[in-house]
């Protein structure tokens, strides 16, 4: 039984609901298909940047509608010295939030199913192939066979697309992350922790509403080490005071989840005839921060409009899409892969902490450039500069 369509995407998650999103809004075909059936899990910090938070809302998402939703006012930087440094956020919209996985992505495909996407859930991809014009793929869900203009792969670090297409990945994370969440945390602000044995990773606690909070730790992946030393280290990062001194008597949740984190975005090509890569599938991760949902969300949208903008020719789509995301996001990856390097040293992490709070000026600017307010690499960047670039206001200003 077969079905035609202009795109198929394969992954429910940002990457996924937001070509969906934008390929309905373009007046093509969308059908969105994922093994999974929503909500579910998904291992993450669960922070929103304001990239995302404005990406989000123009895609319709409503923060009612996801349950957790915990808007963040300010952030506080631990130095490894021990010196604590307050962030308040700007007050003109919304800059920096905190959403459980399980129920932002859950909300985002109802976003796109309600805008006129096809969704088919607990139908994992089981075979791909392309003909002239276009790709057949058989779900496993009843075998059904779908043929569509393009695919747009949103499947994630295992892309079972990039598998049955034999196109190589990126490399298996270049962070590994650990998180749980806990109850009863009273502290309300987002905290980073840039411990000394972590560095350049970093430790968080980020709050969800109902007193929970999201709590976890990331490192760079070295050579042959797997994520199971992971496990003492989160024992012994408990224990710290400077954490136990946020969570008080807060509770831990369930289980513990470790995962890898690709931020590789310039190693694997990002498209392969009337295929195309977006968000973990594509690598397209900050490799200073680990935090990929806006970056999940510009690669699914921009994947979208060199479809719709591309004509007829695979090759020309493909072209306008690696353009596309190298405008937009591949020399704010290299800026901040090249600050990961100065934070992996005490002394860099030190004075980057100190520099950001020197004055109420640098507070201000220093948070609004951590939450990506405007591209990391924008100053550097003129082509790229417009009215307004630096100054824009925050997400849902009238929410």
């Amino acid at each position: 039984m077969g079905a035609n369509c202009d795109v198929l995407v394969v992954g429910g998650g940002p990457a996924g609901a937001a070509a969906a999103i934008r390929a309905a809004a373009a007046g093509l075909s969308v059908v969105v298909c994922d093994k999974a059936s929503f909500p579910r899990d998904k291992t993450c910090g669960d922070g929103l940047t304001t990239t995302a938070l404005r990406l989000l809302e123009r895609l319709g998402l409503d923060p009612a509608a996801v349950d957790g939703w915990e808007r963040v006012d300010e952030v506080v930087l631990r130095s490894p010295s021990g010196r604590i440094v307050e962030l308040p956020l700007p007050t003109d919209g919304l800059y920096a939030a905190v959403a459980p996985r399980s129920t932002l992505d859950a909300a985002l495909l109802d976003v796109a199913a309600r805008r006129g996407a096809e969704i088919r859930q607990g139908a994992a991809l089981q075979s791909l192939h392309t003909n002239g014009a276009g790709v057949e793929a058989t779900l496993e869900s009843g075998g059904a066979t779908l043929t569509a203009r393009y695919v747009v792969a949103a499947d994630g670090m295992y892309s079972t697309v990039r598998r049955l297409t034999g196109v190589d990945g990126p490399h298996l994370g270049e962070w590994h992350a650990f998180r749980q969440y806990f109850t009863g945390v009273a502290d309300r602000r987002l905290w980073v922790f840039f411990e000394p044995d972590l560095l350049p990773g970093y430790a968080w606690i980020f709050p969800v509403s109902g007193g929970r909070a999201n709590v976890g730790f990331g490192l760079p992946r070295r050579p042959g080490e797997s994520v199971r030393p992971m496990a003492g280290q989160w024992r012994d990062l408990l224990e710290r005071p400077s954490l136990r001194a946020v969570l008080g008597a807060a509770s831990p949740e369930g289980h513990h989840r470790a995962w890898p984190i690709p931020a590789d975005l310039g190693r694997a090509p990002l498209s392969a005839g009337r295929v195309l890569f977006t968000g973990d599938a594509a690598g397209a991760t900050d490799p200073m921060t680990g935090e990929g949902i806006a970056q999940a969300l510009v690669t699914g949208i921009l994947a979208v409009e060199s479809i719709a903008d591309g004509g007829s020719d695979p090759a020309a789509v493909g072209r306008r899409y690696d353009a596309a995301v190298r405008h937009h996001l591949a020399r704010d990856l290299r800026f901040a892969a090249v600050l990961g390097r100065i934070l992996a040293s005490s002394r860099g992490a030190r004075g980057a902490v100190h520099a950001a709070g020197l004055s109420p000026w640098t507070r201000r600017h220093f948070v609004r450039w951590m939450f990506e307010d405007y591209p990391r690499a924008l100053l550097f960047t003129p082509s790229r500069w417009h009215r307004g670039a630096f100054t824009g206001p925050g997400a849902y200003r009238s929410a």
